[in-house]
């Protein structure tokens, strides 16, 4: 089942919300096909999609997707308005589109469905969806006003949530003002993000715009991302919960993301990483005018751990802090998460990284009692930088080469450097 996507926008009302008032599109991109438990893409060999050539540097992971196009044209195909869809902007649809797909899946064994949305403004509140193309506006003003006036009875909706859901792909759309994190692909597998546009105001409190969590075999490339939060952020679960739980995110690349947020990074991990998080690839990231390019977070309680991070080809201009390592924000969802409950983070590998015009040198601050070890810099240059400004390091070991100006003591004798080599 398909649909293409007009622009759609949400009620100014908060009335036409039903309780928990949470804003969930949810494109759920269920191929037509099945995939064996053989085809789970090993995230690393992915090669490019039909008609590039194998030997392009330019890595990306579309090929996994790439014979969609070669799918049967699905038997049904309507239009919203045949349901009595009205796009002016007016009119709310959300009744008209949750009959439609209903509709629509009944074929799902018959040769699969299409509904088209043709080109309008498509007033709607939330409705679960497969299949997308267009701009869609979270309208999240509203939102975000009663988060500043501390008036907010209830949480804020993601812009677009996946849950438990496989084989997705989101590409060539335009997401804009999200009430809450933008897109948020939980419990999910085999997650293609590609080609995405995603703005929101740079003020506007914890619009993330990808957030990955205790998800598995996940891509997003070729993004740009404008936002009040982290523009990349992955996850897996918050303090006891994550921890009880134990889905953990693997298998993660980021790669081709640009952007600006005042406020935080480009790419996150943490600080929600209760249920782990391994095996993370993130390469030719480009940010400026950032309160950090690269960060990691956690923090006493969260439990879990940090591992087998890749990062490299980073790019930074006026970025306050370009590598980041923070703890201790306090940030727990109750009373009931454990004190003693202490992350672990290791093997951690940033390589060719340029900042230009940071304000600090990185901060790396561990966990007095964790364990952060195996942490390892190679060919770092930050320029710009007072020369009274050093790297400051506490509660974390490893090793550094080729990095200006000279990092804390606590990279420089290490023992061997043998294990950070290939990064």
């Amino acid at each position: 089942m398909g649909a293409l996507i007009g622009d759609f926008i949400k009620p100014k009302s908060s009335s036409a919300w039903a309780p928990p008032l949470l804003l969930l599109f949810i494109f759920l991109a269920i191929l037509s096909f099945q995939f064996s438990s053989k085809s789970v893409f090993p995230i690393g060999l992915i090669s490019s999609g039909p008609g590039h050539d194998h030997d392009d540097p330019r890595k990306s992971c579309a090929g996994f997707f790439g014979h969609v196009a070669l799918l049967p044209r699905r038997k049904v195909v309507m239009s919203i308005t045949d349901f009595g869809g009205v796009g002016d902007g007016k009119t709310s649809n959300t009744e008209t589109f949750r009959k439609a797909i209903r509709y629509m899946q009944g074929f799902g064994d018959k040769g699969g469905s299409q509904l088209n949305v043709p080109k309008g403004k498509w007033l709607t509140g939330s409705f679960n969806l497969t299949r997308q193309n267009g701009t869609i506006d979270g309208q999240g003003k509203m939102w975000w006003d009663l988060w500043w006036n501390r008036t907010l009875e209830h949480t804020r909706g993601h812009l677009v949530e996946l849950m438990n859901s496989h084989n997705i792909l989101i590409s060539n759309l335009t997401f804009l003002n999200s009430p809450f994190w933008t897109i948020h692909p939980v419990y999910c597998s085999n997650v293609l993000i590609k080609d995405m546009t995603i703005l929101a105001p740079l003020n506007a409190p914890n619009t993330d715009g990808i957030d990955p969590d205790s998800s598995t075999n996940v891509c997003i490339e070729d993004c740009y991302i404008e936002s009040g939060d982290d523009l990349v952020a992955v996850k897996s679960g918050w303090d006891q919960y994550g921890i009880t739980i134990a889905r953990p995110s693997s298998n993660i690349i980021v790669r081709r993301v640009s952007g600006t947020t005042p406020t935080c990074s480009g790419v996150g991990i943490g600080s929600e990483m209760s249920g782990g998080i391994s095996n993370v690839t993130i390469e030719d990231l480009h940010v400026w005018d950032s309160a950090a390019g690269v960060r990691i977070k956690s923090d006493k309680g969260r439990g879990g751990y940090i591992a087998n991070i890749s990062i490299s080809n980073i790019t930074m201009e006026r970025v306050k802090i370009p590598i980041r390592f923070s703890r201790g924000s306090n940030d727990h969802p109750d009373e009931g998460w454990d004190p003693k409950a202490l992350p672990i983070v290791k093997g951690i590998f940033i390589s060719n990284v340029v900042s230009l015009n940071s304000t600090k040198a990185p901060v790396l601050q561990g966990i007095e009692g964790a364990s952060f070890e195996g942490i390892c810099f190679k060919n770092v240059t930050l320029l710009g930088l007072a020369p009274s400004k050093t790297w400051q390091c506490e509660f974390v070991s490893g090793f550094a080469s080729e990095v200006f100006p000279m990092p804390c003591p606590q990279l420089q004798n290490n023992g061997s450097s043998s294990w950070c080599s290939y990064s």
